[in-house]
C-alpha cells in the first residue's frame, strides 16, 4: 500500500527530530542556522543543476535534499520556540490562497503579466496593512549571483512599467554605457571603471531580460564554451608535445582558432 505524502511528510519530521535528539547524530546536533547556510545554498544549486541535465531521477534526489534543509531549518525554529512546521506550512498555505484570488475567489485575469500585476499589488496592500513600506523592488535578496540579481529587480520595476519599451531600446543604453566604460579606462580612476563596467553589465542584462533570455544563464554558457575550448587547446598542444604555458601568445591564438575552427565544422556552438 502506497503512504500518502502527509504520512511520509510526518515521518520526515520525526527523522528529523530523531536526529536532533540527545541520542541522535552527533553532527546534526552541532549544526546551527549559520553553519547550514551553504548547504541549502548548495542544495538548491544542486537541484537547479538537475534540472538543466533533464535528468528526473537526479531532480527527485535533489528536491528532497533540499525539502531537508527547509525541515533541518524548521526544526532549529522549534527548538527556541520560534515556529513550528505546522505553523510554517499554515502560513504557506494562507499566503498563497490569499495571492491568487483569481483561482481561490472571484477576481478575474487573462495573462500570466496579469497574474504578476496582480500578485504585487497584494503585496503592496499587505505591506501597508502590516504597516510595513514596501518598495516594489523588495524581496530580491542580496545573495543572489549578481547578473541573476540585477534581472529580478529589473522585472519588478517593470511590472509598473518602469520598463525600456524593447530588447533594441535597452541596447542603445548599452552602447552608451559602453563608451562611458571606455572612457573611464582612459582615465584609470579604479572606482569610476569599476562603476561604469557595472553600468554596462547592468544594462546588459536589460537586453537580456527583454529578449527573454535569462542572463545568469547566458554567461553560464559563454564560461563553458571558454572552458571546453580551453580544455581542447590544451588537449591539442599536448598532443604536440607542447603546454599552454611554454608557447607564446600568438602560439595560444593560433591554437585556440583552430579549435574554433573545429567547433564550428562540427556545428557547434
Amino acid at each position: 500500500m502506497t503512504e500518502s505524502p502527509g504520512v511520509l511528510f510526518d515521518r520526515l519530521l520525526d527523522v528529523m527530530a530523531r536526529l536532533r535528539s540527545p541520542g541522535g547524530c552527533p553532527w546534526d546536533r552541532e549544526q546551527t542556522r549559520t553553519s547550514l547556510k551553504p548547504f541549502l545554498l548548495e542544495e538548491a544549486y544542486e537541484v537547479l543543476e538537475a534540472i538543466e541535465a533533464g535528468d528526473p531521477r537526479a531532480l527527485e534526489e535533489e528536491l528532497g535534499d533540499l525539502l531537508f534543509q527547509v525541515v533541518f531549518h524548521s526544526r532549529l525554529a522549534e527548538e527556541v520556540g520560534e515556529f513550528a512546521m505546522a505553523a510554517l506550512l499554515r502560513r504557506l498555505i494562507d499566503k498563497m490562497v490569499r495571492r491568487h484570488p483569481h483561482v481561490f475567489g472571484d477576481a478575474t485575469v487573462g495573462t500570466a503579466s496579469e497574474v504578476l500585476v496582480q500578485w504585487e499589488a497584494i503585496k503592496q496592500r499587505e505591506a501597508r496593512a502590516s504597516g510595513r513600506p514596501r518598495s516594489v523592488i523588495d524581496g530580491v535578496p542580496r545573495s543572489l549571483p549578481s547578473l541573476l540579481r540585477a534581472q529580478r529587480l529589473q522585472a519588478k520595476a517593470a511590472r509598473v512599467n518602469f520598463d525600456w519599451p524593447d530588447a533594441r531600446a535597452a541596447w542603445a543604453k548599452v552602447e552608451e554605457e559602453i563608451r562611458e566604460a571606455g572612457d573611464a579606462l582612459a582615465s584609470g580612476e579604479a572606482e569610476r571603471i569599476q562603476e561604469e563596467l557595472g553600468d554596462a553589465l547592468f544594462s546588459l542584462v536589460n537586453v537580456a531580460r527583454l529578449s527573454s533570455i535569462d542572463a545568469e544563464e547566458a554567461l553560464q554558457g559563454a564560461i563553458e564554451k571558454f572552458r571546453r575550448r580551453f580544455t581542447a587547446m590544451e588537449a591539442g598542444l599536448a598532443a604536440r608535445g607542447e603546454s599552454v604555458d611554454a608557447v607564446p601568445p600568438d602560439a595560444l591564438e593560433r591554437a585556440w582558432e583552430a579549435v574554433k575552427a573545429q567547433e564550428r565544422g562540427r556545428g557547434a556552438p
